[in-house]
């Protein structure tokens, strides 16, 4: 499994980047090998981020090159380059 932590500043007030989350939700929903994703307020002013749990190198890379991944930066109106960590999850603590 794979762990991303994503970091972006938004100009968008909290209440519509909330909004503008939510309408995305389906979409998020519907990417093949995503197996969570954790939206997060990071406690900077303006800046929020994505936790996203992948099955697989191959899954996220896929997701990369989507127009869903490419439409982020427009979608929250992202004011700088994005924090990405990508990271192997060696194994988890429980299971479901």
């Amino acid at each position: 499994m794979i762990l991303q932590i994503i970091k972006l500043k938004s100009s968008l007030p909290e209440k519509e980047l909330l909004i503008r989350a939510k309408e995305r939700q389906p979409q998020f929903e519907a990417i093949p090998g995503l197996l969570q994703k954790y939206y997060v307020k990071t406690g900077q002013p303006d800046q929020y981020g994505g936790i996203y749990i992948w099955d697989s190198q191959e899954s996220l890379n896929a997701y990369r090159e989507s127009d869903l991944a490419k439409s982020i930066p427009e979608a929250y109106e992202i004011i700088e380059a994005p924090d990405i960590e990508i990271m192997d999850i060696l194994f988890q603590l429980r299971n479901k």
